[in-house]
C-alpha cells in the first residue's frame, strides 16, 4: 500500500523527442541520413558555432553574435519561399542546407530564372571526428534526391558559391553542376552553377533504403 504522507518517486526524464524529418535515407555503407528542419531557437548553439569558425567564413557570419544569427534563421525560418535545414547523420548534425525560390531572392536579379528553378546553399559542419572520404558528396546527393526525386516540378537546381570558395566549387561541379556565369552580388563575387533535374536522376545515387 502507498503511504499518502510520502513523497512521490522521482520520474524518469524521458528522452528528447526525436525531430520528425522531411526525409531519411538509410545509406549502404554509410549511415542514416535525416533531413529535418532548423528550428532557430532550438538548434542556436549548433547554429552560431558553425557560421562563425573561420572554415565557415564564405557563409558570411564570422563575427556575428549569438543574438544575430537567432535573428537571421528566425526571419528564415518566417518566410515561406526560403527554408533552412538540419542533416543528421545517426542522429548526429552533420551538415546545414538551406534553399530558396530564385524568384525571390536577390541572386533572382542577376540572372534569367527559369520555372522550376531552386536555389541551394550548402555548409558541411566541422569534422570533428576526423575527415571521411565521399562524406561531403553522399550527403549532397541524398539531399538532392529529396529536392529534385521528390519534387517533380523543380526542374534545375542553382547555386551560388564564391568564386574564392574552390573547395565548394569543385564539390559542386563532381555532384554533376555546370558552371554557368560569373555574377557581382552585393555581398560577394559568386559563380552560379546549375545541375539539370534529369542529368541529376540518371547518373548513379548512393544506395538508399
Amino acid at each position: 500500500m502507498t503511504d499518502p504522507a510520502a513523497p512521490p518517486a522521482p520520474s524518469t526524464p524521458s528522452a528528447p523527442r526525436r525531430r520528425e524529418a522531411v526525409h531519411e535515407a538509410r545509406v549502404e555503407g554509410f549511415g542514416t541520413v535525416r533531413v529535418v528542419p532548423v528550428a532557430p531557437a532550438r538548434d542556436i548553439d549548433l547554429l552560431h558555432d558553425w557560421v562563425t569558425r573561420e572554415r565557415a567564413r564564405f557563409w558570411g557570419m564570422l563575427g556575428h553574435t549569438r543574438e544575430q544569427v537567432l535573428e537571421t534563421y528566425e526571419y528564415l525560418d518566417s518566410l515561406s519561399t526560403h527554408h533552412a535545414f538540419l542533416v543528421h547523420l545517426d542522429d548526429r548534425p552533420v551538415a546545414l542546407f538551406q534553399t530558396y525560390e530564385p524568384g525571390a531572392d536577390p541572386v533572382g536579379e542577376y540572372y534569367e530564372v527559369r520555372p522550376g528553378d531552386f536555389g541551394l546553399h550548402l555548409m558541411v559542419g566541422p569534422a570533428d571526428g576526423g575527415a571521411r572520404p565521399g562524406f561531403t558528396g553522399t550527403l549532397l546527393a541524398v539531399f538532392l534526391t529529396h529536392l529534385l526525386a521528390e519534387n517533380p516540378g523543380r526542374r534545375r537546381i542553382v547555386a551560388e558559391p564564391d568564386t574564392r570558395n574552390e573547395k565548394a566549387v569543385s564539390r559542386l561541379l563532381r555532384a554533376g553542376f555546370v558552371l554557368g556565369p560569373g555574377i557581382e552580388l552585393p555581398h560577394k563575387r559568386a559563380r552560379l552553377v546549375f545541375l539539370d533535374r534529369d542529368a541529376f536522376l540518371s547518373r548513379a545515387a548512393p544506395r538508399c533504403s
